[in-house]
């Protein structure tokens, strides 16, 4: 084959990141922590389909919101159905427990998640096609115990993998109590200012979003805008005071921020974001908020719930902001075994095969390289244990131990090596 016909290499989709060994390290040791912190506060897993019909987030998550009019990868399935990518996990999780019946149940039904979300955005740093999160939904009580206790665990789950750079910003988006009261406020104010078609028409289905404007010169206009947390209910301030307090109560800093709007539309009193300012402009790392109304919006009871989403890349980014790293270990096995000969081979593949059984990380030299070429693999595994089979073992019933950390050998009976193994392990 000649320079011109060979085939040229695929890269991944634009804005779609890899995590590859080493690097791969950090991105499996926060997801892994952020599932681990979940499951202390007894959130059980619930494993969600990665796409949906395109209906569930058009009601769930709301017409007006970027995510839907702009960012979701929506297609026809064979059966011309139309289905979507999941860009977000909470309306999933409520389709679940509603189909499953999971709310009949002890309340508050506590549930996360992980894995890819999908949003056709521009790509920059932070910012992905396909992005990973660790979620949870506590559903069915609407106590501000409950949203103190999961604002909480996202601050604990950030802590637990070293990140300490970011900051909580927190308010309350109130509820059916005060929000239309408040939004008609909002929207003669707004319909009162020079704006542009397209962000008049968001005003009219959902004035929250225009506060949510990045364009400098729509935040000038908007900067005397009335605020929701001075307009809120008692019942709605009542909550957020005891968010606050209980929050303060257990040490979890947070600072107010009146002009926050999350970008689904569901969310409704206690709303809140951690950011990070070493990421620049997608300074994001997670959020959440309760959603009140969603359940009863999707077809189920009138439950309340509250969640979050955790970014796992955004957080990945931030650790190498604030230079925190995880050891990259080379001990991909615990023992690697090595062959001399077609039969010693065979013999091998079984000890491996028996000690994985066991759970004994092992792993063995393949192909037809040398005594020291071999040894270099098991160098290279990082194990702690070399397992040496030759003819004279073989004929003997037994196997070289070589312990590579005190460049110690003995001999031991095949009949006894997973027993010694574990023993010195």
């Amino acid at each position: 084959m000649t320079d011109k016909q060979k085939v040229k290499a695929l890269s991944a989709p634009k804005g779609v990141p890899d995590y590859a060994p080493p690097a791969s390290t950090t991105f499996v040791a926060v997801r892994d922590e952020f599932v681990h912190q979940a499951r202390l506060a007894g959130f059980q897993h619930i494993e969600l389909p990665v796409f949906e019909d395109t209906a569930l987030f058009a009601r769930g998550v709301g017409e007006s919101t970027d995510v839907v009019s702009k960012e979701m990868y929506t297609f026809a399935d064979r059966g011309d159905r139309s289905v979507t990518l999941r860009p977000e996990g909470t309306a999933g999780v409520m389709r679940s427990v509603i189909e499953h019946n999971l709310d009949r149940g002890q309340l508050p039904v506590k549930l996360n998640y992980a894995g890819p979300f999908f949003r056709y955005e521009r790509p920059q740093a932070g910012r992905y096609r396909q992005l990973q999160q660790v979620g949870i939904e506590a559903i069915g009580i609407d106590d501000p115990a409950l949203d103190a206790e999961v604002i909480a665990l996202a601050d604990r789950s950030y802590r637990a993998v070293g990140l300490s750079g970011f900051r909580l910003e927190l308010t309350s988006l109130g509820d059916n109590t005060c929000r239309p009261a408040y939004r008609q406020k909002l929207q003669d104010f707004l319909f009162d200012l020079p704006l542009d078609e397209e962000t008049r028409r968001r005003a009219e289905i959902n004035p929250l979003r225009v506060l949510d404007d990045k364009r400098e010169e729509v935040r000038e206009m908007t900067s005397d805008a009335p605020l929701m947390l001075d307009h809120l209910s008692a019942e709605c301030r009542d909550h957020f005071e005891t968010v606050t307090g209980l929050l303060t109560d257990m040490g979890v800093p947070f600072e107010i921020n009146p002009r926050m709007v999350r970008g689904l539309d569901y969310y409704t009193k206690t709303t809140f974001e951690f950011v990070h300012d070493g990421l620049g402009a997608q300074s994001g790392i997670g959020g959440g908020g309760r959603y009140d109304g969603l359940m009863a919006q999707l077809g189920g009871q009138d439950l309340s719930g509250i969640g979050y989403g955790l970014g796992v890349d955004r957080t990945v980014l931030a650790l190498e902001a604030e230079g925190v790293t995880f050891p990259a270990s080379d001990a991909r096995v615990a023992v690697y075994g090595v062959a001399m000969g077609a039969a010693a081979k065979a013999q091998m593949a079984l000890l491996i095969n028996d000690l994985r059984s066991q759970g004994i990380s092992a792993d063995m030299a393949y192909g037809d390289r040398g005594l020291k070429g071999a040894m270099k693999g098991a160098d290279r595994a990082g194990a702690r244990f070399a397992l040496v089979l030759g003819d004279r073992e073989l004929e003997e019933s037994t196997v070289a131990v070589k312990d590579l950390a005190h460049k110690s050998q003995e001999s031991v009976a095949l009949t006894e090596l997973s027993a010694h193994l574990r023993s010195r392990l």
